[in-house]
């Protein structure tokens, strides 16, 4: 991934982003190098209203607009983690919003296909994310419930919103040994973050990494409108 811009790297906020990861991520139980590496280095204060930009290091969830939200870094490293995600991988993203959980995946895996709902989510999410540089992302306006057939399967799949229920193109996206990290449960109330692995025999294991509280999964195999 190529190095943010100077004016969006100032040594204030890199002293924020390093005190983020040790105060709120290594503090909580966050270990894996590379999710904590990248986190420290991916400038969260672009991805949120420049009003915003001085709480940008706290872990706390901020708006994005049209009812969205950027997710707390904790969840972000968390869902990151349980992804274990490898150099080669390439992963699928649902639910883009800001785009700042696609530049740190962008560093985590080969490749990162993202796909968003609300235009006007997905056009400003397109510009920050291109103006890091990133040549291994690949956007696409649409329904996330479906996933992205023609280009599945896919090693990992992130879902950044609840839904009611796993959504099954999702799980038939997952290729073998494949990880699925997605929120569900009501959309009102907190939801159980689950953790799906494809055996490579395609037997199916699931354990859930806590409660937590999304946004709702709108979509055909989601929520309704």
């Amino acid at each position: 991934m190529s190095q943010p811009q100077a004016r969006w790297n100032s040594e204030a906020y890199r002293i924020a982003r390093r005190k983020m990861v040790e105060q709120q991520l290594k503090a909580r139980g966050i270990s894996d190098s590379k999710v904590l590496e990248s986190m420290a280095l991916v400038p969260r204060h672009l991805f949120v209203d420049e009003a915003q930009a001085a709480q940008a290091y706290l872990d706390s969830p901020l708006p994005i607009g049209y009812g969205q939200t950027i997710s707390q870094p904790y969840i972000v490293a968390l869902m990151l983690e349980a992804l274990s995600l490898k150099p080669e991988d390439r992963v699928l993203e649902i639910g883009f919003g800001s785009g700042y959980q696609t530049a740190i995946l962008a560093a985590l895996a080969a490749e990162v296909l993202a796909v968003e709902r609300l235009e006007p989510l997905f056009f400003k999410g397109r510009e920050k994310l291109a103006r890091l540089g990133l040549d291994n992302v690949h956007l696409k306006l649409d329904d996330g419930t479906l996933g992205w057939t023609e280009l599945a399967p896919f090693e990992a799949i992130i879902v950044a919103a609840g839904g009611p229920r796993l959504p099954q193109p999702l799980v038939d996206q997952l290729a073998p040994g494949g990880r699925l990290v997605v929120p569900v449960g009501p959309s009102e109330k907190s939801q159980k973050l689950i953790l799906l692995v494809k055996e490579k025999d395609g037997r199916l294991s699931r354990s859930i990494l806590g409660d937590c509280r999304f946004v709702a999964l709108v979509g055909r195999h989601g929520w309704s409108e």
